[in-house]
């Protein structure tokens, strides 16, 4: 399973995308949301780990963008943020997030969603 984790904080990246590793995963990783877009068309995922506060193209965008394109629409996407204010996972649901959590990242609780979007 190739997922693409978009997080501009490089230590997020690192630990996370070592993490996943570990677990098989193939992880390809985009700095902002831009890069999220230009990937996620030249090489699609099969999900999408993205953090909402992004430079250049937030993610609350890029997830709008994503599932109103018929090409990148059955992604399923996980949006990640450490700012969590009442009522983000409802939007964030709302812009097209199939699944919402907060950082820092509890690894078991997001492999139980990565796992649940993998699965149907």
């Amino acid at each position: 399973m190739h997922i693409l984790l978009v997080d501009d904080n490089e230590f997020n990246r690192d630990m996370l995308s070592r993490r996943l590793q570990r677990r098989g995963f193939r992880v390809t990783c985009a700095v902002d949301g831009a890069e999220c877009l230009a990937v996620t068309q030249s090489t699609p995922p099969d999900l999408i780990l993205l953090d909402l506060s992004l430079p250049v193209v937030s993610g609350w965008d890029v997830a709008t963008k994503l599932k109103s394109d018929p090409e990148t629409a059955r992604i399923p996407l996980i949006a990640l943020t450490a700012h969590s204010m009442v009522g983000d996972r409802e939007r964030a649901l709302a812009v097209g997030c199939d699944d919402y959590d907060t950082k820092p990242v509890e690894f078991v609780r997001l492999m139980e969603k990565i796992e649940a979007l993998r699965h149907g």
